[in-house]
């Protein structure tokens, strides 16, 4: 009779072990199913709605929604499981812990992609949000979402998150002074922030470096210079040096001076100066404003002009082949007029008379020189 019981006794664990794979392999299926047709249903819906968010939401919990079947299967499946109660402590902690995991793990999917919901609201309602804030507050907010599903899943397991929080009060000056430099970078990207001395997209300078900002985090910024190089500046240093913003410029200065030749008569410098100043009042890459085009000094090899204008543009490789057609169109003025630009040189005046002297007196010393 015992071995038959036993026998019975171990046909139904068996069984319920059986039963217990089968819910799991169930809900495996119920996850590919709706993976393959509940969740394209809703992305088609969304995309119908012409709803950004409703999009972001939908994708942002695809990954969490699966592990979810998997999590509540798996709490069904210990239901049957001969080995393991269902209702035990550890393991029904382990279950809400992971839901808690996985609702986090999809808000936090949300703030990731919360830059373009960000931006939506921005466009829709007008607010003045720089696209610095942007990234630095989807940052803050995937931080705040850790931090709250982390001590959801403490307060889960019971533990004292009252003393946690008194511990890192008592701990607090020792780590803002092993952390002062991460307190300063965090404080340098609120001042660049605030003040907004570049965004993302600039080209700045500063001592330490040249190039256009590509992007800005809580430590530091990044900057991508000419040679295609990228280097990371920390926001404390970046905030305490002088920043040049090249892309503030509304146009960009060119100045130079011209040194005329000597033979150049009167008439045809002024003739120059009247063609030049005409040429850039009438070039429409030329900013109309400050134009000036003078006769400024008398030097001792030439007659010097000054010019002073402004390009439309700031962008730098316009601006070079903006300059260079106006180079050409000088010399094509100057060759117009028969005129030539005057070289550095120095001229030497030789009194030919005293120069014969001198040579007759240097031959008779010589003369008495042999004789004696």
């Amino acid at each position: 009779m015992e071995g038959a019981f036993s026998f019975l006794d171990s046909d139904n664990t068996w069984i319920q072990l059986g039963i217990s794979i089968g819910i799991l392999i169930l809900f495996l299926f119920f996850r590919d199913i709706f993976a393959k047709y509940v969740f394209q249903l809703l992305m088609k819906v969304s995309n119908k709605a012409n709803s950004q968010l409703l999009s972001h939401i939908f994708l942002s919990f695809e990954k969490p929604v699966k592990w979810i079947f998997i999590i509540v299967g798996l709490y069904i499946a210990m239901g049957f499981f001969p080995y393991l109660e269902q209702h035990n402590t550890l393991f029904v902690r382990l279950i809400r812990s992971s839901f808690m995991i996985m609702i986090g793990w999809g808000f936090y999917n949300i703030a990731s992609a919360s830059s373009a919901v960000f931006i939506k609201m921005r466009d829709k309602y007008t607010l003045e949000v720089d696209d610095i804030l942007i990234p630095f507050l989807s940052r803050m907010l995937r931080v705040v979402i850790i931090v709250i599903t982390a001590s959801i899943v403490l307060q889960v397991f019971e533990y004292d998150i009252s003393g946690l929080v008194a511990g890192l009060g008592i701990g607090g000056a020792a780590i803002a002074f092993a952390a002062k430099d991460a307190i300063g970078n965090l404080f340098g990207g609120f001042v660049i922030i605030t003040e907004k001395p570049f965004t993302i997209g600039d080209w700045i300078m500063t001592p330490s470096v040249e190039g256009t900002v590509e992007d800005i985090s809580f430590r530091s910024t990044k900057v991508r210079t000419f040679a295609q190089a990228i280097v990371t500046l920390p926001n404390g240093t970046i905030a305490n040096e002088p920043i040049t913003n090249w892309s503030r410029m509304g146009k960009r200065q060119i100045t130079f001076n011209l040194s005329i030749s000597h033979e150049t008569p009167r008439h045809k410098l002024q003739r120059i100066v009247d063609r030049i100043h005409t040429t850039l009042v009438n070039n429409d890459d030329i900013h109309p404003e400050t134009i000036f085009v003078t006769f400024d000094e008398i030097k001792d090899n030439s007659y010097d002009l000054f010019l002073y204008f402004f390009t439309n543009t700031t962008n730098w490789g316009e601006f070079l082949k903006i300059k260079e057609n106006i180079n050409f169109q000088i010399l094509d003025i100057l060759e117009q007029e028969g005129v030539i630009i005057a070289l550095e040189s120095t001229r030497v005046y030789v009194d030919s008379d005293k120069l014969l002297t001198d040579q007759k007196e240097n031959n008779d010393q010589l003369m008495l020189g042999k004789d004696s």
